[in-house]
């Protein structure tokens, strides 16, 4: 072979491995935008406090990351902090603490005392005494699938008491409330129970 042949054949070499390695990162680009969208629809995802609903365990700013996963192995738990859609604005979504299960009946006195089945409910996690029982001054019977909530700052929340958010069905929890990213000062795993 002389030469002018090898010259000839390095660009078309080149050309080949260019192609390799542009077809090789598209690849790569691709498998990234595909567990991103995984991880994000099915794993976890950011999500932003927007009020004082939950003060004094989530402030106003507060970012977290919620897990969409661990719903999908066991029903949600009794004092759960759940995020799921508001129904009347839509990309609206509400963090609230599971008070009421399935099967239960919950009722609120008018000093504040939360009722399951008829038994007081031991809780310290609202701020201070409901004022304000809304719709579940009347017994409230939770059906399968449905879940009654409460924010922990009780007399600025608008929750399971409000015929606007009322029973949250299961179907539509996103995920539970797992981890503080910022502020960096609070930073952490959110303490459930």
């Amino acid at each position: 072979m002389d030469n002018r042949q090898k010259e000839q054949e390095k660009p078309a070499e080149k050309d080949t491995d260019m192609l390799k390695e542009t077809i090789s990162f598209a690849i790569y680009i691709g498998i990234v935008f595909l567990l991103t969208f995984l991880v994000i629809h099915y794993v976890g995802q950011r999500t932003q406090v927007s009020g004082s609903s939950m003060e004094s365990t989530l402030s106003d700013g507060d970012n977290l990351i919620v897990d969409k996963i661990t719903y999908r192995f066991h029903d949600p738990e009794r004092f759960d902090i759940i995020v799921f859609p508001y129904k009347y604005e839509k990309n609206t979504f509400y963090i609230k603490r599971i008070i009421g299960l399935p099967g239960e009946t919950v009722q609120i006195d008018e000093e504040g005392d939360i009722y399951i089945d008829g038994e007081v409910l031991e809780e310290s996690y609202g701020r201070e005494v409901m004022l304000n029982p809304g719709e579940a001054e009347d017994p409230i019977k939770l059906e399968e699938d449905e879940y009654f909530v409460l924010g922990d700052n009780r007399n600025a929340s608008s929750d399971s008491r409000d015929p606007s958010v009322g029973k949250i069905l299961g179907e539509d929890i996103v995920g539970r409330a797992w981890l503080r990213i910022y502020p960096f000062s609070k930073a952490g795993f959110i303490k459930h129970k």
